[in-house]
């Protein structure tokens, strides 16, 4: 693992570096690299362009480690609206949305579980009335059990929605197992949390394998891949797998981050391949932004010299 990832990683969780960050205009240019905007407009604006280039979406309004009831109402709200804006614009057949629980009161002291699940509820509901549907992000490993236990009593009344998978976690191939059943739709990625070696792998090399080891379960089983990787040479195994197991387009897709190999996206899409981008947006994008550098720390050198430039 890179030995800039830690630093970056504990960066993202600076209150000091956050506010330097934010108020630096400066810093601007490789912000909007990741992230398209601040608000809803922006958002379906980038969602379809994307969406008139060949390829699918699904949109992230940022915020998460949400303590602050009204503000886990305010993010459902925030949901609410994207999704009628998606409908109003006939953008629901290729977008959907992605979810952190924590964000939407997961962490509220006492009951927020429950909290949690019944805001997630609410924007289920209202994905399937837009046409659309909702996936359910993953955080750190400490969020886990609670995400899937909320997953599965919102796939009673919402069976089409999406789960998130973190190869890095030595628990992921049994989860994998568990939920590659029919009409299960897993989207895995590496992983873009720093966590200790207990519960995750550390070596680069140990967690490509075990994201092989992840999408060959997936594949092989009856449920509905969703691919996450920039990475070339994943992308090449796991079309080398698909073709294996028999799998044909549109039984699995591609998932890539906004701004991250766009080439490469539309190059995928133009071959037949289903290809969904992952469009973060909101003011809340600090801590999404540093994960974005934590794994490519070539960025980083670019961005402190955004940070410092007087031009």
């Amino acid at each position: 693992m890179s030995l800039l990832r830690q630093p970056i990683l504990m960066l993202s969780r600076s209150e000091r570096v956050k506010q330097l960050v934010s108020t630096m205009p400066v810093s601007s240019g490789i912000v909007t690299g990741y992230v398209p905007g601040e608000t809803t407009a922006t958002a379906v604006e980038a969602a379809q362009g994307l969406v008139d280039d060949g390829l699918h979406v699904t949109l992230d309004y940022l915020g998460e480690d949400t303590t602050d009831a009204a503000q886990a109402e305010a993010t459902v709200a925030a949901y609410k609206d994207l999704l009628a804006e998606l409908a109003s614009r006939n953008l629901s057949g290729r977008s959907e949305v992605s979810v952190k629980l924590s964000a939407i009161g997961q962490f509220l002291p006492d009951n927020g579980h429950k909290v949690a699940l019944e805001n997630a509820r609410e924007i289920c509901r209202a994905a399937r009335n837009a046409g659309t549907t909702v996936t359910l992000d993953m955080e750190d490993h400490t969020t886990t059990d609670s995400t899937l236990t909320i997953l599965g009593e919102l796939r009673k009344d919402f069976p089409e929605t999406g789960a998130v998978l973190q190869a890095m976690l030595h628990r992921t191939e049994a989860d994998c197992r568990a939920l590659a059943h029919e009409g299960s739709r897993v989207r895995l990625c590496k992983g873009a949390y720093m966590e200790p070696e207990e519960v995750a792998f550390q070596d680069r090399l140990d967690i490509d394998k075990a994201y092989v080891r992840c999408l060959k379960i997936l594949l092989a089983g009856q449920g509905y891949p969703m691919i996450a990787s920039h990475d070339p040479r994943m992308v090449q195994i796991a079309s080398s797998l698909a073709s294996r197991f028999g799998r044909r387009p549109g039984t699995y897709e591609f998932q890539m981050l906004y701004g991250i190999r766009p080439d490469e996206q539309r190059r995928l899409a133009t071959a037949g391949e289903t290809v969904r981008v992952y469009v973060p947006y909101g003011t809340e994008w600090y801590g999404y932004l540093m994960r974005r550098l934590a794994e490519k720390p070539g960025n980083l050198a670019f961005f402190l010299r955004s940070l410092v430039s007087k031009k």
